[in-house]
């Protein structure tokens, strides 16, 4: 097995009894929409959602995190990404400049008594001049009245939330801004819209969020302006992605193991063995780790370092998963075999933002800003 057996052992303990009994039992389910409530709930009850943060804003163990999100997405890609999305959420209450998020939810969040995701994908775009931010927030008195529509946000329901930003309708001539907010779905102004149906993981409940002069508190405020606070957090936001892309490659590499006994004697004539997929993956496993322990970080060398490995992530479960469908020949195609839902699983970690061709497009970016002229 791969990195996620070096989890202190108590949280490894309990994730992994978590995802190979009930989750395993449940992840066909889930890819075809079942919602797990209760094992993300038991996940959190375990450690999952909290290992990374630390005392006040400190940064805490964001490898064991990593290898949290992993251990789940090894058994099922769409519940890792959903601890992902719990994660994050967590990570952003952390570093709100709201004391009530801080107190009020960020513990109930933690432990996965309430459940939110993120709806940063917009943002992450719009920062990188791939597309415009897509909500906007006008000053009211006691906050924010918020306007617009994000089209894909994940593990959210009517009792969820998830953190947003919207830019700001300034004054004439005033420097645009950007605020990032709690949106909770329960407010009015908020609709949740149907997604169309994707070819897996459809138990991320995903849903297209609709804003109509929702009116946002002071009080749900993460930050304004949210530049800097985007810049403390985008290496740790990325870095918790890795999970689930290492995961799915593990898993991949598993059941190539399984089949090993009975078709060993031709699959040796495949590129992409489990023996050299899984040393790559140590290899990148020792690399997260190393970025890991600075999340904080905020050179651009070390940002570069991040974008690439999560990069690699994506490209090597495609691979994995691939190579392991191939392995497995016609019982990997069955659609009860897991090796065919982790080839669509695979999809997901490659295009999910930042999709492989965002990470490339802004380690160009930035690799061009720090040549010298």
């Amino acid at each position: 097995m791969g990195a996620p057996e070096q989890l202190p052992l108590p949280l490894v303990e309990a994730v992994r009894a978590i995802a190979q009994g009930p989750l395993a039992d449940a992840a066909d389910a889930i890819d075809r929409g079942s919602y797990p409530r209760h094992i993300l709930q038991a996940l959190g009850a375990a450690g999952a959602f909290s290992a990374h943060l630390g005392p006040g804003m400190a940064a805490g163990d964001f490898a064991a995190a990593i290898r949290a999100s992993a251990a789940v997405s090894q058994v099922c890609g769409a519940t890792g990404f959903m601890v992902w999305c719990q994660q994050v959420c967590g990570f952003y209450l952390q570093q709100a400049a709201s004391p009530t998020l801080q107190r009020e939810l960020l513990p109930l969040h933690a432990t996965g008594a309430r459940l939110g995701g993120t709806g940063m994908s917009n943002p992450m775009k719009a920062y990188a001049g791939i597309e415009p931010l897509l909500l906007k927030a006008r000053r009211v008195d006691g906050g924010w009245s918020i306007n617009g529509t994000l089209p894909w946000v994940s593990n959210l329901g009517p009792d969820h939330y998830a953190g947003v930003l919207a830019g700001v309708d300034g004054e004439a001539g005033a420097a645009p801004t950007e605020v990032m907010f709690l949106l909770r779905c329960d407010a009015p102004g908020v609709e949740l819209r149907t997604c169309p149906s994707f070819s897996a993981m459809e138990g991320i409940n995903t849903w297209a969020l609709r804003c109509t002069d929702l009116f946002v508190p002071d009080a749900d405020v993460i930050a304004h302006p949210a530049k800097p606070l985007i810049g403390r957090i985008r290496a740790g936001f990325i870095l918790l992605q890795c999970g689930f892309g290492l995961g799915v490659t593990q898993g991949a590499i598993d059941a190539m193991w399984q089949v090993e006994p009975a078709l060993g004697h031709v699959n040796c004539f495949l590129e992409d063995r489990p023996d050299t997929l899984q040393a790559e993956l140590d290899a990148l496993w020792a690399r997260v780790e190393t970025l890991a322990a600075t999340p904080f970080d905020t050179s651009t060398d070390y940002f570069i370092s991040v974008l690439d490995a999560r990069a690699h992530a994506s490209e090597l479960a495609l691979r994995a998963a691939q190579s392991s469908l191939l392995h497995s020949g016609a019982r990997g195609y069955v659609l009860s075999n897991g090796v065919q839902r982790r080839v669509r699983e695979s999809h997901f970690v490659a295009i999910v933002s930042p999709a492989i061709k965002h990470l490339r497009k802004e380690i160009a970016r930035l690799s061009a800003a720090e040549m010298p002229a």
